[in-house]
């Protein structure tokens, strides 16, 4: 399948999610899991781009987005420390 449209689907499922609220508690669940991954993979996003001028890249995955997902900014900082510690 095209990954455009993939994503397209994954979106609008997520937008329904939203608006319309899960009608039972793991499907509430998963959908507020997706969207912390997504704006974690947003967030990395944003530090790939900013952070070309120092040097700063940390790749975008699943891992990488769920810990920044999940943990919000202080998630990010810490990945940006293990990625200039370990490598």
């Amino acid at each position: 399948m095209n990954p455009i449209l993939i994503i397209a689907l994954l979106g609008g499922l997520i937008i329904l999610l939203l608006f319309s609220g899960a009608p039972f508690k793991p499907a509430r669940f998963v959908g507020l899991a997706a969207i912390k991954i997504l704006i974690g993979a947003l967030f990395l996003f944003f530090l790939n781009t900013l952070g070309n001028q120092y040097g700063i890249h940390v790749p975008i995955n699943f891992i990488t987005s769920a810990i920044s997902g999940f943990l919000g900014i202080p998630g990010l900082f810490a990945l940006v420390a293990i990625q200039q510690w370990v490598l």
